[in-house]
Order: structure tokens, then sequence, then C-alpha cells
């Protein structure tokens, strides 16, 4: 890292050099810098690939996960090849190939409270690239502490947002607000959910990703403005991006403010329990047994299908779209959202064969949202409500959802 630009160097970043108000020094600058870039997932690896890409000189990689093959749809630095090595080390592997005389630090562990401060203090620009609020508030709080910019982004579905918190100011000693100024209270662990949960356009978190490396440069390179504003994307409005100006730094903060109570020592902070406790296992719930009587294992399905295929009223409650990914064979699809406001009109419009001796079976994808929408029809119906209604005298749900049927009844059926 560091050192005076090399005839390679001209000709390799000769075409942002020549940019006005770039030029030698910006690129001189990238060059004796460190970033830290956390998460070498969705947002991080388009990130590595510019930070790299535009002569950064030290770039430290810090995830502690393995690469998956669903990783592929969206994370651009990791290949088949790779599956199964931890995305660190895959990460580097392809800058390595980018840019062979790169330094780069591969960290295989997780940042956590132990080891936050002493990571973060070697580099000059931190980059979250992580999709659970305990480490957005470690990093954040970790930042202030250290007084270095923290560059994050985050995406779900169609949708992303880009914010640079703890930024040196322009014409000004003071520094801008950090994550937890502008989101002082976590969301409830249910309510934040992952790429897994509600689904992600690739090229989205290519998107968020790169602005996040354009941000970091513009701060290595002097460049930018130091206004404080969170940008906001949305792949299917016109124009897809709208930027708010954020308000000053909160002076109540207990991360960086002035007055009140402080945070203190990072590294005596429980973030996972200020955050509500761990993200749930959804997978893991899905397979709980419950009361009995109240769910219904696939391979019990199955046999009763096999004896009657008439005998049981198989209820999908995915949202329509993942209903026309895959279904089980003459289920019916009632999104959640809408048998939750009124089940019993729901199952009786949507059932032409009111046999109350059929059995009803909720099925979702992994088994939660079965359970919800089960209980919500147990609730909904008394005994004679349910006879004079025509509905199913049992009602129950699968058990770990159609992964498990996936699993113990039909390999070919499809998982995503």
């Amino acid at each position: 890292m560091g050192g005076p630009l090399s005839l390679e160097d001209f000709r390799r970043y000769g075409r942002q050099m020549i940019v006005d108000g770039f030029g030698r020094p910006a690129q001189e600058k990238l060059k004796q810098s460190s970033v830290l870039v956390v998460g070498a997932g969705g947002l991080g690896c388009p990130a590595l690939q510019y930070l790299c890409s535009a002569g950064v000189g030290r770039i430290g990689i810090a995830d502690a996960d393995v690469v998956e093959l669903s990783n592929l749809q969206r994370q651009v630095l990791h290949s088949e090849s790779t599956i199964g090595v931890s995305k660190a080390l895959s990460a580097s592997q392809s800058l390595k190939r980018l840019d062979s005389r790169i330094e780069i630090d591969v960290i295989e562990s997780a940042i956590d409270t132990s080891n936050a401060e002493e990571i973060l203090s070697a580099y000059d620009v931190i980059l979250d690239c992580t999709d659970n609020a305990p480490t957005r508030y470690l990093l954040s709080d970790t930042s202030v502490r250290l007084k270095k910019p923290l560059v994050s982004g985050a995406a779900q579905r169609l949708e992303g947002q880009l914010c640079v918190y703890n930024m040196q100011l322009k014409d000004s000693n003071d520094r801008g607000p950090c994550y937890r100024c502008i989101f002082p209270n976590p969301p409830a662990p249910e309510m934040a959910g992952s790429c897994e949960e509600t689904g992600i356009l690739g090229a989205v978190t290519g998107v968020i990703g790169s602005l996040q490396a354009v941000e970091c440069i513009k701060i290595i390179a002097g460049l930018h403005d130091g206004k404080p504003n969170l940008l906001l994307y949305s792949a299917l409005t016109v124009p897809p991006f709208r930027s708010i100006k954020l308000r000053a730094r909160s002076r109540t903060c207990a991360a960086c403010g002035d007055v009140g109570e402080k945070i203190g020592d990072v590294s005596q902070l429980d973030y996972v329990a200020f955050c509500g406790g761990a993200r749930p296992d959804w997978e893991q719930r899905g397979l709980e047994s419950g009361e009995a009587g109240k769910r219904i294992r696939a391979t019990e399905l199955r046999d009763v299908l096999q004896h009657d295929a008439s005998a049981a009223r198989i209820v999908d409650v995915r949202s329509s779209t993942e209903f026309g990914i895959c279904h089980l064979p003459s289920s019916i699809n009632i999104p959640l959202s809408e048998f939750l406001p009124n089940p019993t009109a729901c199952i009786s419009n949507a059932s032409d064969d009111i046999d109350p001796r059929r059995r009803t079976v909720f099925v979702c994808r992994l088994g939660n949202d079965s359970q919800l929408a089960a209980n919500a029809l147990r609730s909904a119906l008394s005994d004679d409500e349910s006879k004079s209604k025509g509905l199913a005298h049992e009602i129950v749900d699968l058990v770990g959802g159609l992964w498990c049927w996936s699993k113990e009844v039909d390999n070919d059926f499809p998982v995503y």
C-alpha cells in the first residue's frame, strides 16, 4: 500500500485520473488508503470489485459465512467452484485475479463486541454491507468511537437505501449523524427479514453496492460534499432515486451525542439483546411439532392422499407469486394477508367441495405461516359454525412446510 504511482498505475487508472476534479492527487490518495468491507455478500461483492479496480491500496474483507448455491444469484465475486469456501477467501481470490498487487486482509471471523474496535481501527473507511441489525448498530457505534466514516447500504426485494454515517462535515469540525441517530430503536427481529425470507433482485444489490463504492471513493479522494443524505432506490419507480436530507447529529444520541446517557465501551454491550434477541430460525420453528393433533407430517399427508386424494383440502397460504413457482397438486392458493382478516369466508369462497369429512391442511414454505392460518381458522369457528358452514372438522398444517415435503416425500419438488 502507498508509494508513488507506477507506470502500470498510469495505464491502469488513466481513464479515471483524467476526470475533471479527480486527477493524480485523488489516485494517490486511493493508493494510500485502506477500506474495510464488512460482509462479502450481495452488497459487499460489487463494492469490493469497484474499490479494488479503482485502486484502493488495502482492503479488508470480513465475513464468517461460506458460499452457498443460493448466493450466486447476486454475490458476483463468488462462483460454483467456491461453494463451501469462506466468502472472505472467495472474494479475495476474485480480487487478486483483478489486481494481483492489491493488499487484502481476509477476516473469516464475525465482527463482534470482542474484536470490533481492534479490527475497525486499522482502516480509514468502513463499509457496512451486512444484513442484520445487531451488527449495524455495532459498526456504527464503533465507527463513532474511532471517528471513522461508515458507508452503509441495505437492499431487499426491489428496493435499497444508502447513507454515509458519522461523516466529517465540510467547513465544520462536527460530524454528521450516526446510524443510532436516525434509528434509535431497532425493529423487532421478526420484522427484520433477510433476503431468504423477503426475496431480492440481484441487480438491486449491485446498484447499492456500487454506490457504496462511489461514496467511499469520494470520501477518500476529498470529493464528497460532506452533506448527510439518505438515498432511497426503487427499481420500479420513476425516477428510481430519491434523496432525503438528514437532520444534524442528535445531541442526545447515546453514541455520538453531547448530552444524556452514553453507551460507553461497545465491548460491554449486548447488541443482540438490544435488538430484541436473535433473529428467529424460521426453518427450525417450522419443524416444531406443536400441540398434538394440530400439525401433520409430510409422510402422513402423503399417506392420506395416496389412500384417498379427496380426503384433504390443501390450502397454500404463500403469496400468489410463490404459488406460481411451485405447489402441490390440487392445492388452492389463499395468501395469508388475504386469509387472516376473514378465514371462514376465504375457505368457503375458495372451495367448491364443502364435504365436512375432509381435513383442511394449510401449507406454506417452511411451516410458519401455515400455523398462523390454521390457528386463525380454529379461532374463527365454533363446532356448530363448522358444521353449518360445511367446513372441515379437522384443521391442521404441514410441519416444515413444502421444504419438508421435498425432503421427505418428493425429492423432485423444487425448493427455493
